[in-house]
């Protein structure tokens, strides 16, 4: 699993322990207020990153490899079967299009300034 865009405190392996795959990825979502999982090289995080970008946060975007399968399942089971996933403050949005769900309600905003992804 490779990190890209890591915030401070975030550890992919924390006192280079062995960790379930399962907790690593909900430690991660805890750890940062936004987080993407996606496939390596995947357009659509490559999407919702510039989308959030654009309204100011920055999301930790953790990129698994073909051969890190045993992560791609976790996150793909913690959201809900689908990667990429976002989560934002450590709830499942969904993928892409929960973010723009989000963004065209007119809530995303606000939700990132609740979770600390935004300052005022």
């Amino acid at each position: 699993m490779q990190a890209v865009g890591i915030r401070r405190g975030l550890t992919i392996d924390p006192a280079g322990e062995e960790e379930a795959p399962a907790a690593r990825v909900g430690r991660l979502v805890r750890e940062s207020p936004v987080v993407i999982f996606a496939r390596r090289g995947c357009y659509m995080a490559h999407v919702m990153k510039r989308l959030l970008a654009a309204v100011g946060a920055h999301a930790t975007v953790i990129e698994l490899d073909a051969g890190a399968a045993d992560e791609l399942a976790a996150a793909a089971e913690a959201g809900r079967g689908a990667v990429p996933a976002l989560f934002v403050g450590g709830a499942l949005v969904g993928g892409l299009e929960g973010l723009m769900d989000l963004h065209l309600s007119g809530r995303l905003v606000p939700r990132l300034r609740e979770v600390g992804a935004l300052y005022a």
